[in-house]
């Protein structure tokens, strides 16, 4: 492998050990969909516009990523959300970790994660992801994790294990991690931010009135209240949404708002919603490349010091190069 995809910026999913995974039903989601199309009406199913364009994964670096993680029994995250920069961010050494398995305990109507029971805690897991990440000498790493809301600290105590083995194993690799709600339980929160992570990301998904439809198991102020209180411990923080799910524009405007009025939060990633399958929330529109510059512009105004905002920005799109920003005006 070359030096350049071991120096190459990434983040490793490890997939859970368990031999076997339950399959999980379905999840139907018309009776969250707001808008429901009427019979005959294919509207959301319109060919996507021409800057909906995911690149095919190809090229000798995005094979070796491929064939290195299946020999070790890897897993991305990539994979599992169909991430449409798969093609882009493999060829350049870019995946995602996702860790605490790879069954969620909730039915977000936008994820493509499976949703049910989750087997057994592995908690040997904090180890392997810090080995890989030493073996990669990464300088920037993201995890990532399903929600485990069965569990009693909701994942907490992996979570810190986890950085807190990648500081040891890899102490200059800069740590980023992307956590659930915790269930609002805050001592767990705070497990998490005492291990000291860079910079710590959760993200809102979608406005407030969406909330119901999107993630009927999530809370809009809990959200706003965990980055307000990552912000007050002295982290750097994050969040991401999706547009074309169902929002309006003036909407975003007061997420916005909200997000820097409870929390002061640094970055902020916006990107189109996607529909994974047919099980999932529909399209509600396409927004357009000049409407996602019009919400950049909009948001450094507003006060955040780095933000992505395009069609195919994803949560841990040029994660590294955000970092570098806000880090730099400190």
């Amino acid at each position: 492998m070359s030096t350049d995809l071991y120096n190459t910026h990434f983040t490793l999913t490890i997939a859970h050990q368990a031999e076997t995974l339950t399959a999980m039903p379905k999840i139907s989601l018309t009776d969250r969909i707001l808008d429901q199309p009427q019979p005959g009406d294919r509207s959301f199913q319109k060919r996507k516009p021409a800057w909906i364009r995911a690149q095919l994964p190809s090229g000798d670096d995005y094979i070796k990523l491929r064939d290195l993680m299946h020999r070790n029994n890897l897993n991305t995250v990539c994979e599992e959300a169909k991430c449409p920069n798969i093609g882009e961010c493999w060829s350049h050494g870019v995946a995602t970790i996702m860790i605490l398995g790879e069954v969620c305990t909730r039915s977000c109507g936008f994820c493509h994660v499976k949703t049910g029971r989750p087997p057994i805690l592995d908690t040997d897991e904090p180890h392997r992801v810090a080995d890989a990440v030493r073996i990669m000498a990464l300088k920037h790493v993201v995890i990532t994790s399903v929600n485990r809301d069965e569990l009693p600290d909701s994942g907490a105590a992996i979570w810190a294990d986890t950085i807190r083995e990648v500081r040891a194993a890899s102490p200059d690799t800069r740590i980023e991690v992307l956590i659930p709600d915790m269930c609002g339980k805050w001592e767990h929160l705070q497990t998490i931010i005492d291990a000291q992570p860079d910079i710590l990301g959760h993200n809102m998904e979608t406005v407030r009135r969406m909330y119901r439809v999107v993630r009927p198991q999530a809370k809009y102020d809990r959200s706003i209240e965990l980055l307000d209180r990552s912000k007050q411990a002295g982290l750097i923080t994050k969040t991401g949404i999706m547009v074309g799910i169902g929002e309006r524009d003036d909407e975003v405007d007061e997420l916005m708002d909200d997000v820097l009025t409870g929390s002061q939060c640094d970055i902020m990633t916006i990107g189109q919603y996607m529909q994974p399958t047919r099980n999932h929330l529909p399209v509600h529109r396409w927004v357009t490349p000049d409407q996602f510059a019009s919400f950049k512009q909009t948001g450094l105004d507003k006060g955040f010091r780095s933000i992505e905002s395009g069609p195919m920005v994803r949560s841990s799109y040029h994660a590294d190069r955000a970092a570098l920003e806000v880090e730099s005006m400190h």
